[in-house]
C-alpha cells in the first residue's frame, strides 16, 4: 500500500464513509473513490463492502487495521517531532510533571527561576510517567519530573532527592504523641484504606507488602491520583499511602500523617533526553526543585 492509500484507508475507518474520508483529506469524493479502487487493485482484494449504504471492513482489511493505525500514529508523531524541533529554540523551559509535583514543587520553582531569568518563557504540562516519556522523546517538552523510574533508552534520569512513604488518616485517627512515630505496616491490618490504582513500580511494591498483612486492609475505594486519596482521607474515608509531597500540600493540613515504617524510598527524578544537554535555565530550574524538595522532606 502506498502512503496515500494508507491515509485513505484510515480516513474511511475514522469517518465511516468515503464521502467523510474525502472531506477529511480535503479531496473530492470521485478522487477518493478512484484512490480506493486503485488501492484494492494493487492489493488484489477488496478493503470494504457496502452494506446498507455504509462501508464495512472485509476480513482481509481487518488484518491490516492494527498495522495501518500504528503507521498513521507514527506519521503523526513524526509531524509533531519535526514541528517541535523547529520551535524548541524559542521555548527554553518546557516542563512536564506528575499532578502532585505540579502542586507541591513546580509553581514555587518557576517563581524562583523567573527572578533569576525574568525573560524566560515557560510551558508547563501535567502527565503521568508513560505519557511524559513520549512527550520528551517527541521534543514537546525538555524536562520531566516524576516519582518513578523512566526506564527509556533515549532518556537520562537524575535523582534529585529521596523521601519516605507517608500514611495519611482522617483527623483524630491517632493520638498526638504517636504522630512523630513511624507506622509499622502490620498496623494497617483490617483498617479501612483508600487504594491507589496507578500501576507503577512503587504501587506494585506497596500492594505486595499490603497483601502480606493479616487480616488485609479493607479497601472499598480506588483512585487514580494521590490528591484524590488525600481528599477522601480528609472526608473520613480511611487511610491512604501517599508520597511525601502530597502529604506536604496545604490540603494535607486537615489530615494526620505519619511515615510508613518500611524500607521503601520515594525518589524524585528529573528526566531529560540523552541527546540534549541541559542549558543554564534548565539546570537552574532543577536546582530550585531540588532545594524546595529538600525543604519539604526536612524533619519538622
Amino acid at each position: 500500500m502506498r502512503l496515500r492509500h494508507i491515509e485513505l484507508f484510515h480516513a474511511v475507518l475514522t469517518t465511516g464513509s468515503l464521502t467523510g474520508a474525502a472531506d477529511l483529506l480535503n479531496i473530492s469524493q470521485p478522487a477518493a473513490s478512484k484512490a480506493l479502487q486503485h488501492a484494492e487493485h494493487q492489493l488484489g482484494f477488496a478493503l470494504f463492502n457496502r452494506v446498507r449504504g455504509r462501508l464495512q471492513l472485509t476480513p482481509e482489511a481487518r488484518l491490516l487495521r492494527h498495522r495501518v493505525e500504528k503507521i498513521v500514529q507514527d506519521l503523526d508523531d513524526l509531524q509533531r517531532l519535526t514541528a517541535n524541533i523547529g520551535r524548541s529554540a524559542s521555548h527554553p523551559l518546557r516542563v512536564t510533571c506528575t499532578p502532585t509535583l505540579a502542586q507541591a514543587l513546580v509553581p514555587d520553582a518557576i517563581t524562583s527561576l523567573r527572578k533569576a531569568f525574568p525573560g524566560t518563557t515557560t510551558e508547563l504540562f501535567t502527565q503521568h510517567s508513560a505519557q511524559m516519556c513520549q512527550s520528551l522523546m517527541l521534543h514537546e517538552t525538555d524536562l520531566g519530573l516524576t516519582l518513578q523510574e523512566a526506564c527509556h533508552p533515549g532518556l537520562r534520569q537524575e535523582a534529585l532527592c529521596r523521601g519516605r512513604v507517608m500514611v495519611i488518616a482522617p483527623p483524630g485517627w491517632w493520638p498526638e504523641h504517636e504522630l512523630s512515630l513511624p507506622l509499622p505496616v502490620a498496623e494497617l491490618a483490617g483498617q479501612p484504606m483508600i487504594g491507589i490504582a496507578v500501576q507503577d513500580a512503587l504501587g506494585r511494591l506497596l500492594q505486595g507488602h499490603l497483601s502480606q498483612v493479616e487480616p488485609p486492609p479493607r479497601t472499598s475505594v480506588w483512585v487514580q491520583t494521590y490528591q484524590l486519596a488525600l481528599a477522601l482521607a480528609a472526608q473520613g474515608e480511611g487511610l491512604a499511602l501517599v508520597d511525601p509531597f502530597t502529604a506536604s500540600l496545604e490540603a494535607a493540613r486537615t489530615v494526620q500523617k505519619r511515615p510508613l515504617k518500611l524500607q521503601v524510598e520515594i525518589v524524585l527524578y528529573a528526566v531529560y533526553r540523552l541527546d540534549s544537554p541541559l542549558n543554564p535555565v534548565q539546570r537552574h530550574f532543577l536546582d530550585q526543585v531540588r532545594q524546595l524538595a529538600e525543604q519539604v522532606l526536612a524533619p519538622a
